[in-house]
């Protein structure tokens, strides 16, 4: 059954904190998310105090967005440089992967958070509120929700595997609606434009062209993109595990 979803707030996670490896992704894949089950290299890597452990809280942050519903939520400790103790907690927004809490990512789970970050990566790292929707529940969408009136725009896509042994991310962009998006400051799907017209890419987020050359024609009832070619360039195998961003 299609559920309208709430809108996500806050999207500006840096490019940089998708580092690989940069909070021991497998170990965490592999044992769950609950503080008595987190990878002794992630914990350490979360309580560092400098930065290193900025990008990785900012990371851990976005990904527990993703992940949880908004009936969880994940709380830890680390002491800054000066000896001052920050208590954090990180609450669930969109609930693709709830049961990260008590064990391992499964492969949609993976999936479906990896594109989650990457739609919620910012160039400039300024908050723009956007609409995610996807085939995958929970983020498929009524038709005439007001949500898809507030959004008409259907900005592009992001799918990929941060966890797998060769992490990847791509993303594809509508050609119709370029300008709206940099004029929301949008760039991870079309490209930033740097100096002398060049186009440059947030950090490891491969951007493989128009959508509708590697995706599913739109779907008109909930504005998404229902599959895209997995792996561009490299295999014809598509994947369902896509995230459609939408933009006023």
């Amino acid at each position: 059954m299609e559920a309208e979803v709430a809108l996500v707030q806050g999207n500006h996670l840096s490019s940089n904190a998708l580092a690989l490896n940069s909070l021991a992704l497998n170990g965490i894949a592999l044992n769950g998310i609950a503080l008595n089950t987190l990878d002794p290299a992630a914990l350490g890597v979360i309580e560092d105090p400098g930065s290193k452990g900025t990008l990785a809280r900012a990371f851990l942050k976005y990904a527990i967005g993703c992940a949880f519903t908004t009936a969880q939520s994940f709380s830890f400790s680390w002491t800054d440089a000066s000896n001052v103790v920050h208590d954090e907690m990180y609450r669930g927004e969109l609930g693709l992967a709830p049961g990260w809490a008590t064990g391992p990512l499964n492969t949609q789970g993976q999936y479906m958070v990896s594109a989650c970050l990457a739609a919620r990566v910012n160039y400039y790292e300024v908050p723009v509120t956007i609409s995610m929707r996807s085939l995958t529940e929970p983020l498929k969408t009524l038709t005439g929700s007001p949500e898809l009136a507030a959004y008409p725009d259907v900005e592009g896509a992001f799918w990929g595997n941060l966890w797998a042994p060769t992490p990847f991310l791509h993303a594809c962009y509508n050609s119709n609606t370029v300008s709206n998006s940099r004029s929301w400051k949008r760039d991870c799907a079309v490209g930033h434009l740097g100096a002398g017209g060049t186009v440059e890419e947030c950090g490891m987020i491969d951007i493989v062209g128009p959508c509708a050359n590697v995706c599913q024609n739109l779907n008109g009832a909930g504005q998404y993109y229902p599959s895209c070619i997995e792996r561009p360039g490299q295999s014809s195998a598509t994947t369902k595990f896509v995230i459609t961003t939408g933009l006023p």
